[in-house]
This record gives structure tokens, sequence and C-alpha cells, in this order.
């Protein structure tokens, strides 16, 4: 079976990780059937600000407006089955588990848990308050992966975007999709 992705980008600084995340979506479109994006207005102008560019109007993949609800992802009859939330703001991990549906990053996030599908939350914000390790584990206990954008250096990486690389390699191997990269004594 191949899967039905939703990608979710919030305005927390790390706009590299979905970039690259959805540029090596594109190299393992073998296992995907669709990959469908929103972005929270913040998210846009991070991305411009980091990235100095507005390169996700260019991807291959249909973009939802922040509060479009008639979205397919938005019911779990569509069949989605992994969201990724890359990067992920305390304020949206915070409305997740609140369980507060405002917009449609939220309202997707709640049919994957509801579902009992996969969602990965790429936890950006540094350093955490008692608060923010509290909507950790509600999240969790609901069935969701907390996945912090902490790069590992055992590959040695020699560019921003190699470091960057060792987070999403970890993406999508919890997105449980098949990806050519750097393993531990591999």
């Amino acid at each position: 079976m191949k899967n039905k992705i939703v990608i979710a980008i919030t305005g927390a600084s790390g706009s590299i990780y979905a970039k690259l995340l959805l540029n090596k979506l594109q190299q393992l479109d073998n296992q995907i059937d669709e990959v469908a994006i929103v972005m929270s207005d913040n998210a846009k102008e991070v991305w411009k600000f980091e990235l100095g560019d507005e390169d996700y109007n260019s991807l291959p993949y249909n973009i939802y407006a922040k509060n479009n609800f008639m979205a397919p992802f938005a019911s779990g009859s569509a069949k989605f089955n992994i969201m990724v939330i890359v990067p992920c703001s305390m304020g949206t991990l915070g409305r997740i588990a609140a369980g507060t549906s405002d917009d449609l990053i939220t309202r997707a996030a709640d049919v994957i848990l509801k579902e009992r599908r996969k969602l990965i939350l790429v936890a950006r914000d540094t350093p955490l308050n008692l608060i923010h390790i509290r909507n950790m584990q509600t999240v969790t206990e609901a069935g969701g992966i907390i996945c912090p954008a902490v790069p590992s250096f055992y590959s040695k990486p020699t560019t921003i975007e190699d470091v960057a690389l060792t987070v999403v390699n970890r993406i999508i191997d919890l997105m449980g999709l098949e990806n050519e990269s750097y393993r531990w004594n591999g």
C-alpha cells in the first residue's frame, strides 16, 4: 500500500527541515500515493526569512489554505495515514494536546490521532518548559510521536544541509518509508 501523507509546516524556526523533507519525498515517490501540504502564515514568513525563497510554491504537491476544512485530510475517510508537522511550534503542539482544532493543521492532527494513524511532531523550540513537556506527554499518550529536531553527528556532516538531513532521515524512518541514509555501524 502506498502512503498518503500530510506535511504541515508551522512558524517555528527550522524551515530547512520541511524543505529537505519535501525534497526527499519527491525521491521516494514510488512509496507515496499523495502528499498534501498545509502551512501557517508564520511558516511562509519564516521560510522566506530563513531560506530566502518561496520554493514551496513550486513543489509538485497540493498546498491547502490553513482554514480550508474541506481539504481531504480534514476527514478520516480520506485515509491519509501519515502526518508530519515540521517544524512544529510549541503553540501548535499545545493546541493538539488540548484537542483544539482551530485550523487545518490542528484538525488534521486530531483526525490522524482519532483514526490511530501516524502523527510525527518535529518539535523545534528550545529550551522547554514544563507545559511543553506535559503537552508532549499528552500527545505521546494519544499515539503521536515527538521527534525533536536534534541532529546527529555520527555521519560527520559537513554542511548545514547535511546536519539537517540527519533529522530528516530520522523523520523518514519514523514514517516507515524505505530510505538510503547513514546507519550506525551499518
